[in-house]
């Protein structure tokens, strides 16, 4: 007779398993898993820095330069359309116009982000309500751009990014001025504009609406 313990072993085995087990000698301990070892393991091979060689030699000659996806790195691999001068800081100069209900407010910008000149409607004599308005907006967009003209800062501008920022009157005001005849020798060199408003997103409670009347 069976040995009840060796029974009681057998049942917990599943149906699928118990054709190729033995209810007698030592086929019950048998381990349930054979596989092999990996191959890498094997021929003693645990370097992960020749494992990833191995997987770069199986690769596309575009793919095959893990190093490209960061700057400075070896190869010249486009990732996504972008080619490593995309990554690279250019030689745009900005001009920020950040234009609220207000005031507006007019910086250039070197390539490195350093300030050149930066000036509101308050420097050039607009007071309290005033500085919000389109006329000196406007007047103030003229006085910029003759300040970098009377400071012989054309030559060394290559180009010019207008960066936006808020949607007050100055916003169109300076708009005008540069395809204006004030803005003649600012116009040819800009060659990017962007928008840098900011988005409200969550925050704190806005402040109650005004009530007239």
């Amino acid at each position: 007779m069976a040995n009840p313990s060796a029974l009681r072993a057998f049942r917990s085995v599943c149906a699928s398993c118990r054709t190729s087990l033995s209810t007698t000698g030592p086929a019950l301990t048998r381990p349930f898993s054979r596989s092999p070892a990996l191959a890498a393991v094997r021929q003693g091979d645990t370097s992960m820095d020749k494992n990833l060689g191995s997987f770069e030699n199986h690769l596309s000659p575009k793919q095959n330069s893990l190093g490209s996806m960061i700057p400075g790195m070896r190869g010249g691999v486009e990732i996504g359309g972008l080619t490593r001068k995309d990554w690279e800081e250019d030689d745009r100069h900005h001009l920020h116009i950040y234009a609220h209900k207000h005031n507006t407010h007019i910086t250039l910008t070197d390539p490195k982000r350093n300030p050149m000149v930066s000036v509101s409607c308050g420097n050039i004599g607009f007071k309290k309500a005033g500085r919000g308005t389109y006329d000196a907006a406007y007047q103030l967009a003229a006085f910029v751009m003759l300040r970098i003209k009377d400071m012989g800062w054309l030559p060394r501008i290559k180009h010019i990014e207008l960066v936006y920022r808020g949607f007050g009157q100055g916003r169109e005001a300076v708009t005008k001025a540069i395809l204006g005849s004030e803005g003649k020798d600012i116009r040819p060199l800009v060659n990017k504009l962007s928008d840098s408003t900011r988005l409200k997103f969550g925050g704190t409670r806005s402040k109650k609406p005004r009530r007239l009347g």
